[in-house]
């Protein structure tokens, strides 16, 4: 993973946004790490990594009857607005 410092992600943003697309970039202030920026491909398979993580965990709670089908969508819609 590249660094940039928050100087010279301001001063130099086209590279970092060139560098982002090949590979995840992290942001340093004041020596330390406060961001990664990622290419729009990778959150989007990160985002849908989550997804499936969260989904699968509603059937494990489902099938130990935890929660109800219903209850389960429920809980996730939640989770997801709230990552909105």
């Amino acid at each position: 993973m590249k660094l940039f410092t928050a100087k010279d992600a301001k001063t130099n943003f086209g590279q970092l946004l060139d560098t982002a697309i090949r590979e995840p970039v992290a942001i340093s202030r004041n020596g330390r790490q406060v961001a990664v920026i990622l290419s729009a491909q990778d959150y989007e398979r990160l985002a849908a990594f989550e997804d499936a993580w969260w989904s699968r965990q509603a059937e494990r709670n489902e099938a130990e009857g935890l929660l109800s089908a219903d209850e389960s969508e429920a809980f996730l819609k939640d989770l997801l607005d709230a990552r909105d």
